[in-house]
């Protein structure tokens, strides 16, 4: 779904759309620079809401998630790998306290590199390990009594003031990953361990593509929301056709000053057979026109694969912007609220503006769907007709990473809990 901005970027050999094509993309290098990575944060409630008369952004956002009936949801943390931090987020000898999952987390890193994952709140007292807490060898210390607990498998390794270390002393661990320049950790609510492997992508592993950018949002809805775009393909010319000239504001993305834009898609989504069952592709072929004539270069096939609930892999190629990786990753923090992050990864001798032109599209594109999703309901029973086959099609796959026992939200009359 917000994968589609990536298919907005190219021209024909036509002189109008060249033309066109160089005042763009000298709009956006004005806007962007050339050297640095982007970075663009979203906060909670800054994009996604109609302003209201009188009222802050802040205020409409809260007014509105207060009214809101977000329907009878499906439980709120599927089992899967969820990132935690990037990577470089992360240096060693540090540790970082985080909420998410319904879980307070520490997440620390030895001096050697190794990152460990525990419960945050230390069993003797209930401190949090890593508000204050340091990294003595592989083990956290707890800021209150100087606990210390090892990062492998929590065990209480040494109390200073105890003649001996009860056995049962420790701390819960949480299995957890270091891949692709991010930290992950993996969730299942009966205690279940890893099922499947967080891929690498071998051109970020050994830096053939180099970073070149990264945006995070903040999404106030379920996580099954997001992904199940994907198999929307109805959403796409509605919601993604317009130009991203027309910005994110949907009251105005389908003005008549873009339509000399048109964008037409072609989607396919299927999920993978065993052993990737975990796994689905979305094939994404896109096509435009400008003042009516076709534009070849903008001709783009899109593949973008989901590996479990919060992980998507978007590979693109072409001629003419050349190769590169948009990673997404969709972390439940609260049971409707989602950390969305999107990092892109380059190759190396494609100008840098290159990549953050595609990622500041992208970027346009999310946020027409961040409206959406802040104010929509989740209806278990949705009106489809034959057309919209694709959306049961992917709710039955995407039931794969909920269990018997996974937590369910009782009846909300709002947002605000």
């Amino acid at each position: 779904s917000g994968w589609c901005g990536v298919a907005l970027l190219a021209g024909e050999p036509g002189r109008g759309a060249l033309l066109f094509l160089l005042l763009l993309l000298l709009l956006v290098l004005l806007l962007l620079g050339c050297s640095r990575p982007l970075a663009l944060r979203r906060g909670p409630g800054r994009v996604g809401y109609l302003p209201a008369p009188g009222l802050s952004r802040g205020e409409a956002a809260r007014r509105a998630r207060r009214a809101r009936r977000p329907g009878a949801l499906p439980p709120p943390f599927p089992n899967g790998w969820y990132r935690l931090l990037d990577s470089a987020q992360l240096p060693r000898g540090t540790a970082r306290s985080l909420a998410l999952l319904g879980e307070q987390l520490a997440v620390f890193r030895t001096q050697d590199g190794q990152v460990y994952v525990v419960d945050a709140y230390c069993p003797h007292l209930g401190a949090n390990l890593a508000a204050g807490g340091r990294v003595v060898g592989n083990c956290i210390e707890c800021p209150f009594h100087g606990w210390q607990f090892r990062g492998e498998d929590g065990k209480c390794t040494r109390i200073p003031y105890a003649e001996k270390v009860p056995d049962f002393a420790r701390v819960r661990t949480w299995p957890s990953c270091e891949v692709n320049g991010m930290l992950l950790v993996w969730y299942h609510c009966e205690g279940v361990g890893p099922t499947w492997a967080v891929p690498e992508q071998r051109e970020v592993a050994t830096k053939e593509w180099v970073f070149r950018g990264q945006t995070e949002h903040w999404v106030d809805a379920h996580i099954q929301e997001i992904p199940e775009n994907a198999a929307d393909t109805a959403h796409l010319a509605f919601v993604h056709g317009p130009a991203i000239l027309g910005g994110s504001d949907l009251r105005y993305t389908r003005s008549k000053l873009w339509d000399f834009m048109k964008h037409i898609w072609k989607a396919e989504w299927q999920p993978e057979p065993e052993p990737n069952e975990h796994c689905s592709r979305l094939l994404l072929q896109h096509t435009a026109t400008v003042f009516g004539k076709h534009v070849s270069l903008m001709d783009l096939t899109v593949s973008a694969r989901q590996v479990g609930p919060g992980l998507v892999f978007l590979l693109f190629e072409h001629a003419f912007l050349g190769r590169g990786i948009i990673l997404q990753t969709v972390t439940p923090l609260e049971p409707l609220l989602q950390n969305v992050v999107h990092t892109i990864y380059y190759q190396k001798n494609v100008p840098a503006i290159i990549p953050k032109f595609i990622l500041r599209a992208e970027c346009i594109q999310f946020e027409r769907d961040i409206t959406i999703w802040n104010n929509k309901q989740y209806l278990p029973k949705p009106l489809l007709v034959r057309e919209d086959v694709g959306i049961q099609k992917h709710r039955r796959w995407y039931a794969q990473f909920y269990s018997a026992k996974s937590t369910r939200l009782p009846a909300q009359q709002g947002l605000d809990w």
